[in-house]
């Protein structure tokens, strides 16, 4: 008779690159096992299911964004809306500030890059689009950021500089628990970046994002400079880098599942139900810090007022209480459930940038789709980006068959 096999304690470190690598058998731990789970050396709790994750976004009064969204024990702190715009701000100074920044970055702004989009897109397909090609190289890592750019009037002869800044925000070193020295000299050089950029725009009004936010007006109020800049700094990180990698992980999750890849070839209308699943199966932003307001008592425990805590997004997408076969990737999908993903947040905090990630995706892959009569990717050269935030990859080659 085989001895029972017990498992180790679970030891849930988000730094760490084997984690990285693959999260997903971990976070099914956590569901099942410790669905508030306490990380003793780090010192913060986690929430993995669904139903807590949900009602965390709404409960605002406990789950605090004021000490920011990050583990980095550098951008944790009463600080952290310098960096972090309305992502590290409560009520009612993230009510003012959504306010005032949605004068600038509106739903008709959004529709109106749609062309532009498009033209990028084409654009660099007609460059790139031929045989093998690095997905994020080519193309995944040019579009996002050139579309940010352009909303916010960055001129194109300063756009890779800010690329390679952006890519070393997010880039965590083996071993290190915090944002390396190479983050934090590449957010200082963005700061003074973006400082030049609003003198500019100060002097010479444009219609961009940039002007529009130097102009809004709410009842009186303005915006201060160092908000636009770290709205600016946000959107850089939040409106480049998760759009990347859901472009990423949309490729090599539809090429590892050949018979569903043959189905988007063949019906362009399966482009946005592809969109949603690559969402809900592995989002871009896999978790976000809360500071927690009051106790929180929630399966047999009690996480502490003060605590850090862990929303993790990617493991309450995989929760077998809301999806069937949470682990199958399945484009066909009921839409009932991928209703339920979170990977955009909720409540007062839903992403003010999803209906942008979502347009880019869509005209991007419909592109693609409507170029293309094979796609393979080679799994074994692809490089994972290593963050504790933001899940996908820094090279992704591909081989495409052009129709």
């Amino acid at each position: 008779m085989n001895p029972r096999t017990v498992e180790a304690p679970i030891d849930f470190d988000p730094w760490d690159y084997d984690v990285q690598e693959d999260p997903y058998p971990l976070y099914a731990r956590l569901r099942d096992e410790d669905p508030l789970h306490h990380n003793e050396r780090d010192d913060f709790w986690v929430l993995s299911r669904h139903a807590d994750v949900a009602r965390a976004f709404r409960s605002e009064d406990v789950y605090s964004n004021a000490m920011g969204v990050s583990l980095d024990a550098s951008a944790w702190g009463p600080r952290a809306h310098q960096t972090m715009s309305i992502l590290a701000m409560d009520p009612p100074d993230q009510t003012r500030m959504r306010s005032l920044v949605s004068k600038g970055f509106t739903p008709r702004r959004v529709r109106e890059l749609a062309p532009r989009i498009q033209e990028l897109t084409a654009q660099y397909f007609d460059e790139v689009l031929e045989g093998d090609l690095d997905w994020v190289a080519d193309f995944a890592g040019r579009l996002p950021m050139d579309v940010i750019c352009e909303l916010m009037g960055v001129p194109p002869a300063d756009r890779d500089e800010v690329r390679r800044l952006a890519d070393l925000l997010v880039h965590r070193e083996e071993g290190l628990r915090d944002v390396p020295p190479a983050g934090m000299e590449a957010a200082l050089t963005l700061f003074g970046y973006y400082a030049d950029l609003l003198a500019e725009h100060r002097r010479n009004p444009t219609d961009d994002l940039t002007s529009a936010l130097l102009a809004a007006e709410v009842d009186g109020e303005r915006l201060a400079d160092g908000e636009i800049i770290a709205f600016l700094f946000l959107m850089v990180v939040a409106g480049n880098e998760t759009t990347t990698k859901l472009l990423g992980n949309a490729l090599v999750h539809l090429a590892s599942h050949p018979e569903q890849l043959a189905d988007v070839l063949a019906d362009p209308d399966l482009v946005a139900p592809w969109i949603e699943e690559t969402l809900r199966f592995d989002p871009s932003t896999q978790m976000l810090a809360r500071h927690l307001l009051q106790d929180v008592e929630l399966h047999g425990k009690v996480a502490p007022r003060g605590s850090k805590l862990v929303l993790a997004l990617g493991a309450a997408n995989r929760d077998d209480r809301v999806f069937s076969r949470p682990d199958d990737f399945d484009l066909h999908r009921p839409p009932a459930e991928v209703a339920q993903l979170v990977s955009f947040g909720g409540g007062r905090h839903f992403c003010l940038g999803a209906n942008l990630a979502r347009l880019e995706a869509q005209i991007a892959l419909a592109e693609l789709q409507r170029r293309v009569r094979g796609l393979e990717v080679h799994h074994d050269r692809a490089v994972r980006v290593h963050s504790i935030n933001v899940r996908g990859y820094a090279a992704l080659p591909i081989t495409v068959e052009r129709r």
